[in-house]
């Protein structure tokens, strides 16, 4: 029988190693930690009885995927569930901007501003399907849908500063703008638009569900499916060379470009090696989570029916605080990003104590306290949050590095989407998923097209090694 070596048991290696299981290849996928998950790991990380999300806890590209989609992971014990609003943007005063599953409810909340909303996100949200069967793949391919791609590409390449002036109103710009923040690189720069028109078309079809009982729960049905065909986990099992390898047809690397330089060395060509060393890392998250009792006393009561809160303040103060992360600086009211996930799934809290997650952008490898800095922004647009915080658990970006080597220094997105590394990850070719070894595959959120529980990496990944085997 053909086999196969996954190392790395998160999304996309778990992802990858379905595709191929249900190919007909034994598959075994080997883990360093002792739990599967990778970015999707849950548990309990301030008190008994509430479950908090590691890294990954909303997942409008999970449920948009197109690999995802196909697997019948209801079956396997996944289910999503959704909050009222999807996101919501506070703003000083009690405003705030809401963005709904519905384009028309969160056009009709947003005013004068509702048409310009209608307009920039309508036509990718109406071909939001087509689109991520085109985008979530390599660069290097055949347009299918050239006729959604061309409506979609010119928003995409504009700067969200840019973009951001379209709207009229303080709420609409900073609602744009917080979405926009979720690409991790300054938002004045060219294709800065990108990340929010996919992920909000994403929220208008799909919306922003978190998965029930903690985004363990992707990982866990991905895990039963591969078992239920055939495959095998190994868990506490780091591999630090190829010699730690098992012997198999085909291997895929769900790990940084970093560490697959450090597992193969000078058996990786010179030319793919050079650009895995020119490879730049994005900037860190610097995360907190709180046990709060009664939820958070938001100024806005609508702001606490939303599954993900971004508080940043105003469009320009978010700007400003991701081109000083980006520059290397700790700005002093950093983006936040708040996950209120019991919204959605009540069975992560326990009565009346709630999780909450939030996690600040901050430079990578920062080594300061960020801990006051989120909790300050918290309070700043929810007076009294202080007062209901019962528990604390702080992880600093060396901390997440050390929980998932891929994290390094901080950096949860798998590397920088600035400049034509966003388009070009982790190295241009046409197939970038190969590290020019025969057989021998990156399936990370370092590949195409980048972040998220989506699995399409791992799929991407799997078509290539599937590919390879039919050549072979």
């Amino acid at each position: 029988m053909t086999t196969a070596v996954v190392v790395g048991a998160g999304p996309n290696g778990l992802a990858a190693a379905v595709r191929l299981a249900t190919q007909g290849v034994e598959v075994t996928v080997v883990e360093a930690a002792d739990t599967i998950g990778g970015g999707t790991r849950s548990g309990e990380l301030t008190l008994p009885g509430l479950i908090h999300d590691h890294c990954s806890g909303f997942h409008p590209m999970g449920a948009g995927s197109p690999y995802l989609q196909t697997l019948d992971l209801e079956r396997y014990g996944l289910h999503w569930e959704w909050a009222d609003i999807d996101c919501a943007h506070p703003l000083d005063g009690g405003d705030a901007g809401l963005m709904y599953r519905s384009l028309d409810a969160t056009a009709d909340g947003l005013g004068v501003d509702g048409a310009r909303w209608r307009a920039v996100f309508g036509p990718a949200a109406a071909h939001f399907d087509d689109l991520a069967n085109d985008l979530m793949r390599p660069v290097a391919n055949i347009p299918r849908h050239p006729l959604a791609l061309a409506s979609f590409g010119p928003r995409a390449l504009s700067p969200a500063t840019l973009t951001s002036r379209v709207f009229r109103t303080p709420r609409a710009r900073a609602l744009f703008t917080g979405l926009s923040a979720h690409l991790y690189a300054r938002l004045d720069r060219p294709f800065a638009s990108a990340v929010a028109l996919l992920l909000t078309a994403a929220g208008h079809n799909y919306g922003w569900p978190v998965a029930r009982g903690g985004s363990a729960s992707i990982t866990d049905a991905l895990a039963a499916m591969l078992t239920a065909h055939g495959g095998t986990i190994v868990t506490g099992t780091p591999i630090r060379t190829a010699a730690d390898i098992p012997t198999a047809d085909v291997v895929l690397l769900d790990v940084s470009p970093a560490i697959a330089l450090d597992i193969y060395g000078d058996a990786i060509p010179t030319h793919v090696s050079r650009s895995y060393r020119r490879f730049r890392r994005a900037p860190g998250a610097y995360k907190v989570d709180f046990a709060v009792e009664s939820g958070v006393p938001w100024a806005d009561p609508d702001t606490g029916r939303a599954g993900t809160v971004h508080v940043g303040g105003s469009a320009k103060e978010v700007a400003d605080a991701e081109r000083q992360v980006f520059g290397g600086s700790m700005p002093e009211r950093p983006f936040v990003l708040v996950g209120q996930q019991y919204v959605a799934d009540p069975s992560r809290s326990d009565g009346d104590v709630h999780p909450l997650y939030a996690y600040a952008h901050v430079p990578n490898g920062f080594t300061g306290d960020a801990t006051e800095a989120i909790t300050a922004q918290i309070e700043r647009f929810a007076p009294g949050f202080r007062d209901r915080i019962l528990a604390t658990t702080v992880t600093t970006p060396a901390q997440l590095e050390s929980s998932n080597a891929n994290y390094g220094g901080g950096d949860i997105v798998g590397g920088s989407n600035s400049g034509l590394q966003v388009l070009f990850r982790p190295r241009a070719g046409i197939d970038p998923y190969s590290i020019g070894i025969p057989g021998t595959y990156l399936c990370s959120a370092s590949t195409p097209p980048g972040a998220g529980a989506h699995g399409m990496c791992g799929y991407n990944a799997a078509e290539s090694a599937l590919k390879y085997l039919r050549t072979r």
